[in-house]
């Protein structure tokens, strides 16, 4: 199948999107670096010198560039196609960091890149065509059509179920209570920020969607699906270990998201069953890539030092995009260095 030059641009932003995440990380890992080489102290101990560190800043410009990239990539193609790519952001950071941090790519990481890759490839190959939306109002219309509404019934009832009844009696010892949350509004969000990527696209073509109530309602429904998933998903990571919450947390979120999509923008309508399998095919290879590298990191760190380590809390990125790029900053703020435990040594006791 052809790729149209809107999932044409799509697909280009959100490999940018990757690109740019996954360096941001390393770079502010090198900035944390330095910051703790002059301060002594570890942003994870504490520590807030990397605010004064150039390198720090320029690594979260980058961030900040990628996931405007990331945003700009909903409002040209799909969801199936863009959020799935968002897997490729450790792939980037994990080789970056092998060769500019001297941090080892062990076999199962690099087999857990090229099945990323791979299903990544499949994705794209078979990705539908979206038909050309004309204003916010279409947009409307499909957030509204009943299949969608019992979609939209369903997460309500399910979150406020999650929040009221089961994270009392054992968010704290249940993975899937904090994630679930996050997973079901993070399925939302997309949807509206697709939704409010694409006004924003036809205002700047000369089709001004401002002057609709429509593209404000999905505003405001991005900023409350998005603190909702912020105060979750910081409960999560604050509850269980990262390498646990991310890689669930990716799964249950993108295929929300690819459920949410195929059923509000009707991704698959006109597409052939072969294509629907080898997209879903993809995913599950990308899936368990991410796992892979999820379960490598998760290795190297447990060689190096036993116990439970709190995590810091996310970005609004991560909570709006992808689970898995948590791992990245964890690993990035509150991994044991060489530097870090010759810091550390000479502190007194």
């Amino acid at each position: 199948m052809g790729m149209s030059q809107d999932n044409l641009r799509g697909f280009i932003l959100a490999l940018l999107s990757s690109g740019f995440i996954g360096a941001s990380f390393i770079i502010k890992k090198k900035g944390l670096r330095r910051a703790a080489a002059v301060s002594g102290v570890r942003a994870g101990y504490g520590g807030y010198a990397y605010l004064l560190e150039p390198l720090w800043w320029l690594g979260m410009v980058t961030m900040i560039v990628g996931e405007v990239a990331n945003f700009v990539a909903y409002a040209f193609a799909p969801a199936i196609l863009v959020t799935p790519l968002g897997a490729l952001s450790i792939i980037v950071s994990a080789v970056l960091a092998h060769f500019m941090l001297k941090e080892k790519l062990h076999q199962l990481g690099v087999l857990g890149c090229v099945m990323c890759i791979s299903g990544s490839v499949i994705i794209v190959i078979h990705a539908p065509q979206e038909s050309p939306i004309t204003s916010v109002q279409e947009i409307w219309a499909m957030a509204t059509q009943p299949a969608f509404l019992l979609y939209l019934g369903s997460v309500i009832v399910l979150v406020v179920l999650l929040i009221l009844y089961f994270a009392p009696r054992c968010g704290h010892t249940n993975v899937l209570v904090f994630t679930g949350i996050c997973s079901l509004m993070g399925s939302l969000s997309v949807m509206s920020v697709k939704a409010l990527g694409t006004a924003l696209k036809l205002t700047f073509e000369g089709k001004n969607q401002l002057v609709y109530l429509e593209t404000w309602f999905f505003m405001f429904i991005v900023a409350t699906c998005v603190i909702i998933q912020m105060n979750y998903l910081n409960k999560a990571l604050d509850s269980f270990n990262t390498a646990v919450v991310s890689p669930i947390y990716y799964v249950m979120f993108t295929s929300l998201t690819i459920i949410a999509s195929v059923i509000m923008f009707k991704d698959w309508d006109g597409q052939n069953t072969g294509s629907i399998i080898s997209e879903l095919c993809g995913f599950i290879a990308v899936l368990c890539g991410t796992i892979l590298l999820n379960s490598a990191k998760d290795s190297d760190r447990g060689s190096s030092f036993r116990g439970e380590h709190a995590p810091l809390s996310p970005t609004l990125s991560t909570g709006l995009f992808s689970g898995n790029r948590e791992t990245l900053k964890h690993d990035e703020e509150n991994e044991l260095l060489p530097d870090d435990i010759c810091l550390r040594k000479q502190e007194p006791y």
